[in-house]
């Protein structure tokens, strides 16, 4: 009898160890925030976890669910007020405040926080991060070109994102409105993609004017940036459609979708995460999530 109880002590010792050891490979809940948008550019609403797909490190996961995105943005816009922009700073301060009350009419209740910085000179914070919109609105309203100056573009996406990171902002995305005026800082390429890796923020880029800048880190930062932080880039030739391609970018931002996937359990966390369409005719791009719990 003895012999019986001390077999069925060392099975159940057995059978507490595989339990133990398949609690711990339960697969992680991760999140995407990611735009899925039509032909046109326009967001799509009716989107389900079949629609989409994920994967890490070309490892296909499977998708669990798709919410619409109900976190708070922390949106930093960057704007090029060089000599450059003289003829465009009226269609700033239409086109700005359209974005920035888009934000705050956003329909899911999301609270978003925006900041605004001038890169003429030297990138300068002229309005801090605020959940209400006035500071950055007053701050757009002031703006003007500074004559004799640069842009310092790839300086302020090394010092905004150094911010995020420090903020340890959830949902951070940077803004970039900006001429084909001259680029005044030197910096590699790589220095700038780095803490913009590193701080998690979507990138979009809007540039007026027909394409003159021939800064290769400039745009390279610009091109790599935006396609791997999940983020837009597109290039305007008057300042008169930035009005609607801000309110195209606000409607892009304020509906966008969380999706939650499943990742096993592993002490190496992928390289690179991408996410796409199973569904003919849908762009889809997206950023992974720093906050990965679902939305209930």
């Amino acid at each position: 009898m003895a012999s019986r109880r001390i077999g069925v002590s060392i099975l159940g010792c057995a059978l507490g160890i595989l339990l133990a050891g398949d609690a711990s490979a339960q697969p992680l809940r991760k999140a995407i925030y990611a735009s899925v948008l039509d032909a046109s550019g326009n967001p799509v609403s009716n989107v389900t976890a079949d629609d989409l797909t994920v994967r890490e490190d070309k490892i296909a996961r499977e998708v669990l669910e798709v919410w619409p995105a109900s976190d708070g943005m922390e949106i930093a816009l960057l704007i090029d007020n060089s000599q450059a922009s003289d003829a465009v700073v009226r269609n700033y301060r239409e086109a700005l405040p359209a974005f920035i009350n888009a934000l705050a009419a956003d329909e899911t209740g999301a609270r978003h926080q925006v900041a605004v910085v001038t890169l003429a000179d030297r990138p300068t914070l002229v309005a801090d991060y605020s959940l209400t919109p006035k500071p950055s609105l007053d701050a757009v309203q002031r703006l003007f070109a500074m004559p004799g100056t640069g842009t310092y573009l790839l300086d302020g996406i090394i010092e905004t994102s150094r911010g995020v990171r420090r903020r340890n902002a959830v949902r951070p995305v940077i803004v970039v409105v900006t001429t084909e005026g001259p680029e005044l800082s030197t910096r590699p390429y790589q220095t700038v993609l780095e803490p913009l890796r590193a701080s998690g923020a979507q990138l979009h880029v809007i540039i007026i004017g027909r394409p003159i800048n021939n800064d290769n880190d400039r745009a390279l930062v610009i091109g790599m940036g935006t396609k791997d932080s999940g983020g837009s880039y597109d290039n305007i030739f008057t300042g008169t459609a930035l009005v609607g391609r801000m309110k195209q970018l606000a409607n892009e931002l304020t509906h966008q979708f969380k999706v939650t996937y499943a990742r096993p359990d592993s002490l190496i966390p992928p390289e690179q995460v991408t996410i796409g369409s199973a569904r003919p005719g849908l762009t889809v791009r997206g950023t992974p999530a720093r906050d990965t719990q679902a939305p209930r």
